[in-house]
Formats: structure tokens, sequence, C-alpha cells
């Protein structure tokens, strides 16, 4: 009896395995969406050593800053959300892992039946109702043989799955320390422009005193007196406006380190130094580098197995079941070696007539898959974009920071100057007020362009793919 049944599961066995070469899924490779050179850069020499490679913890030096990094990249709450992305698709790839083993299945049931008297069975039985026990243990054994490659491709989309939420994380990272980065440096340009502002509150308090102290003394009007007053009070808004931004940006910087508002702790803006060897290397470095475009390369690898497996659906599946077990109406002869029961079964099964169910999820696969290649080939357009805009903006911030250095130098010669004319008499008080809100100007747009030559460094160190480290 046993040999019988093994040599009826040999041959099914057999063939099926031999199917097994027969896979209709396709080999995935990486496309090519872009030429190699796409970065758009000005006497920018490229290497193959890039910024994008350094540790975030080499690439800053403010103790703070690198303090809050440490603390953000573990309660902030976008990164917690990442980490549960993981779990989740960590799950899904063991499970997809154990797509080649059967399933097996254990069950145990009793079941007591009486029959009705108004049956055919019933009235043949006259008034006695028929009652039966039924007891039975059994075992359900089911395998699927991978005949055109559906298990395997679901493997491996389910494997890009998990390592696209790895890449996601760690582009959630990324942002996480570029945006915490950018946000600190906020702070202490504001802080650097409180500074200018409450320094020029004092001198206009002193130069209003002047000014009424020329008044009586008949060399300037009313009207001089009431302009050097105006401008005092425009820079005192000024001050209570930075004032409101500076809670208004710690209350967010709060947010990032996923906690409620309260005072930064922090250091200042002229001490600030970053790492600012520009060297962006290649330009395929960003596949490697930058885990958005990963996380977008993988998600199109993900939807290219998911269209195998769709493919396969279209061809016979091989299925080999087995049922087995004990059953018996006494529980007493439960046990014995007479109420063995069991069957096997192993055949093909192919779809005919589906309602196109299986024709529409191949066309929605294919859809799909081309959506996750545009979305692959615009994550690396917009890499390069940024690439090339971080770079321009800190070339330029550069030599304007140069520009603007002499410019607010010679607004505050002149207000100096303009200052002394007019005690001695030989200038007008509106060359003064002209000369005094061109420098305070000029003073905080230099502030400006410092904090936004540290931005363009962050985003070309983000654009390259750091903090990952």
């Amino acid at each position: 009896m046993k040999k019988q049944i093994i040599y009826r599961i040999i041959p099914i066995a057999v063939l099926g395995l031999t199917m097994q070469s027969c896979f209709v899924a396709k080999k995935y490779d990486a496309p090519q969406v872009l030429d190699e050179q796409f970065y758009r850069t000005d006497n920018i020499s490229q290497d193959t050593t890039s910024m994008g490679k350094i540790a975030w913890k080499d690439f800053f030096t403010d103790t703070y800053l690198l303090g809050y990094i440490d603390e953000a990249l573990v309660n902030n709450i976008d990164i917690r959300i990442a980490i549960e992305n993981i779990n989740a698709a960590q799950a899904y790839m063991r499970q997809g892992k154990w797509g080649y083993a059967p399933t097996l299945n254990l069950g145990a049931n009793y079941s007591h039946n009486v029959s009705s008297k108004n049956t055919v069975q019933g009235r043949a039985a006259g008034d006695t109702r028929i009652k039966s026990d039924l007891w039975d243990g059994s075992a359900q054994f089911s395998w699927e043989l991978d005949v055109w490659g559906k298990i395997r491709s679901n493997q491996k989309a389910t494997a890009a799955g998990y390592l696209q939420s790895v890449a996601a994380h760690q582009a959630v990272k990324t942002q996480l320390i570029s945006t915490l980065a950018q946000t600190y440096y906020q702070l202490l340009a504001l802080d650097q422009q409180k500074i200018v502002t409450q320094r020029t509150i004092e001198n206009r308090q002193k130069s209003l005193e002047t000014m009424v102290a020329l008044k009586d003394a008949g060399q300037i009007t009313e009207v001089a007196v009431k302009q050097s007053q105006a401008q005092l009070y425009n820079s005192q808004v000024i001050l209570l406006d930075l004032e409101n931004n500076i809670k208004l940006t710690e209350n967010y910087f709060s947010l990032l380190l996923g906690k409620a508002p309260e005072a930064v702790l922090r250091g200042e803006l002229n001490n600030q130094e970053v790492y600012s060897e520009l060297s962006i290397g290649v330009p395929s470095q960003l596949l490697v580098n930058r885990p958005d475009v990963r996380a977008a390369e993988l998600n199109f690898m993900g939807a290219f197995e998911l269209t195998n497996v769709s493919r396969s659906s279209f061809y016979p599946s091989f299925r080999i079941t087995a049922n087995g077990g004990i059953q018996s109406t006494k529980f007493d002869d439960l046990f014995s070696t007479s109420s063995i029961f069991g069957n096997i079964l192993g055949g093909l099964t192919q779809p005919l007539l589906n309602g196109r169910a299986i024709r529409t999820q191949y066309e929605v696969s294919k859809a799909r898959q081309e959506q996750a290649y545009l979305d692959y080939k615009n994550a690396m357009l917009i890499a390069s974009r940024e690439v090339s805009d971080a770079l321009f903006t800190y070339q330029s911030t550069s030599e304007k920071l140069k520009i603007k250095k002499l410019e607010y130098e010679s607004y505050l010669q002149a207000t100096e100057y303009s200052e002394e004319l007019l005690i001695q008499g030989m200038a007008n008080y509106l060359d003064v007020l002209t000369a005094r809100e061109s420098a305070l100007v000029a003073e905080l747009n230099y502030i400006d362009l410092e904090l936004t030559q540290l931005n363009s460094l962050v985003n070309l160190y983000k654009a390259l793919g750091g903090g990952v480290n």
C-alpha cells in the first residue's frame, strides 16, 4: 500500500521539478535612465571623491548641532514612522522567503448528528431518530511548485520592498539632518540680526539726542528730529519681528526633535565652520549615495518583479495536495490503525474564463511598472538639478559676500562722515538718514547671505546623499 502511494507520488514530483526550469519571468536589468554626464557645473573638478560620503559628525562641527542631530535621529516622529515601515516590509520579506514552502494545517473535530423524523430516512426508521457521532483528527498538506517563476518573482519583489523601505528611512534621515542644520543656522542668523538691530537702536537713540540738541541750537528743523524718531521706531519694529521669528523657529526646531516647544541652546553664526571642500564625485555615484534615488530604483525593481508574477498567472499552476488523519464514530476506536484515512492529489490548473481578471492584473502591473520607471527617472533628474542648484548658489553667494561686505563698509563710513558733517553744518540731515538706513539694510542682508552660503553647503551635502553615514 505504502509502496503504491510512493510510486504514484514520485512521477508527479519529478514532473513538477522538471517544469521548474520553465521560467517565464524576465531577468531584471537596471535601466539607464540618463546619460553619464548630467551635472551642470562651472569650474568644478569632478573626481571619484564625493563630499556626500563624509559622515555628518565630520561635516558639521558645532557641538550643539551635533547633539541635536543625535537626539532627532532617535526621537523625530518621521524617523520613527520610517522605522516602522521597515519593520512591516521586513515581515513581508520574511513571508516571501517562505513562498517555496508547502502549507500544512492540522485540525480536530467532533460532530453529533440527529436525523429528522420527517425525512425519507427518518420515516423509514419509524419513530426512532438516527443519531451518530464522528471523531476525527486530520492534516491537510499543499505544495505549489514554482513552475513559471511566480514564487521566485514575488520573493524578489518583497525583498526589493524591504530594501526600498530601508532606503526611504535613510532618505528621511538625510532630509531631517539637512532641515535640522538649516533651521539651526536660521536661528543663529536671527540671533546675529537681533544683535545688529539692538546695536542700531542704541545708536539711533543717541543720534536722536544729537538731533534734538542740533534743533535747539537752530542748526536743523523739527522735521529732522521726527525723521530720526521714525527711524528709531522702525528699528524697534524690526527687533520685535526678529524676536517673534526666533520664537517661531525655536518651536519648529523643537518639533524636529520630537518634543514640545522650548528654548534652544546654540552657538554663534560667526563661529560656524563646516566641511567645505567642493568634491561632488562622478554622476553615477548618485545611484549609490542618494537614498531617495536608490528607493526609486528599488520601487521600479519591485514593480518589475510583480509584473513577472502577473505574467506567470496566464500559465497553469501545478499543485500537490494531500489529506490524511484518523476518523472514527467512537472515541475509543479513534487511535486504532483501522481509523487511518488519507488521499493525495496532484494536477495542473489552467485558467480559462475568469472575467478578464488575469489580463487586467497584468495590464495594471505593466502600467505601474512604467510609472515606477518614470518616478525613478524623475528622481535622477531632481538629483541632478539639486546638485547643480546647490553648486551655483554656493559659488554665487561666495562672490556676493565679498561685494556685500564692501557695500556695508561703505555705508558705515558714509554714515559716520554724514553725521560729522551734519554736526558741522556741512551736510543735509536727509543724507544722514539715508546712510543710516542703507547701512542697517546692508548689514542685515550680509547676514542673510552668510546664512544662504551655509544652507547651500548643506543642500549640496544632502543632494550628494550626505547624512546616511
